[in-house]
């Protein structure tokens, strides 16, 4: 299943690639990829009614996701986004303690490390954060059944169960992904345990709606987490903990 994994997500990426729609950073391979577009289909992920209603909405850090970050920040959505392979937490953007100038940069890596607050432990998010509404992901391949693939390395399907073992989301909120329509496919793409389907994928001319997507995991499956994993995440380190100790 790894390799076939794998071999879809380098035909997107060459495919990106060889119709000149991936932007900078270049290559897309081993990247959620940059595309043409990416500002429109923020924009139309902004119609759903999911959108409008989220006060916390959880965006993943990566390049094309920068849009969709900058408009939540311009909507007074406050934002959580994790660190990169959630090696220190997440980080939280609150529109109301940033200069509105200021928007444009935070809604970068760089500028979210500069004008955001980490959240590095378990105290730290949940004092923080009461709950998120809404979760938009960086996908590389996605299909009409909500199966989605990101780079291969599973932070966003971390970041989902740690979110869900800490209780700040409901196992079906509601998860979107923006995409260029070259990385929707029809057919279905394999799946581990631990894969988390999703519900909209938007793209810069359209929005599905999946209907009748896989079911979701319950939480970390800790067998499937190597020792490495858990050690180079604390906030893992810290649940693991809290597991012994209850």
């Amino acid at each position: 299943m790894k390799e076939s994994k794998e071999h879809l997500r380098h035909t997107i990426w060459d495919t990106l690639l060889k119709k000149r729609v991936a932007r900078p950073p270049l290559p897309p391979h081993g990247r959620i990829p940059n595309f043409e577009g990416a500002e429109r289909a923020a924009e139309l992920l902004t119609r759903l009614s999911e959108w409008r209603n989220a006060k916390v909405i959880k965006v993943n850090p990566d390049s094309p996701q920068r849009w969709v970050r900058l408009r939540a920040l311009n909507e007074n959505k406050i934002l959580l986004m994790p660190t990169p392979r959630i090696s220190e937490g997440f980080i939280l953007l609150d529109p109301n303690l940033i200069p509105s100038r200021l928007y444009g940069l935070a809604s970068t890596i760089r500028g979210a490390f500069k004008l955001g607050v980490k959240l590095r432990t378990i105290n730290e998010i949940i004092r923080r954060v009461e709950r998120v509404d809404f979760i938009v992901e960086g996908s590389v391949v996605v299909n009409i059944y909500g199966e989605r693939l990101g780079k291969g390395e599973g932070y966003g399907e971390l970041e989902y169960a740690i979110l869900l073992t800490l209780k700040l989301i409901d196992p079906d909120i509601k998860i979107a992904t923006t995409v260029h329509n070259l990385q929707v496919l029809r057919d279905r793409i394999p799946q581990d345990p631990y894969d988390v389907p999703i519900d909209y994928i938007v793209t810069p001319s359209r929005i599905i709606r999946v209907e009748n997507r896989g079911e979701r995991p319950k939480g970390l499956i800790w067998s499937l987490l190597s020792e490495d994993k858990i050690h180079s995440i604390p906030l893992l380190k810290d649940i693991l903990r809290l597991r012994s100790e209850a």
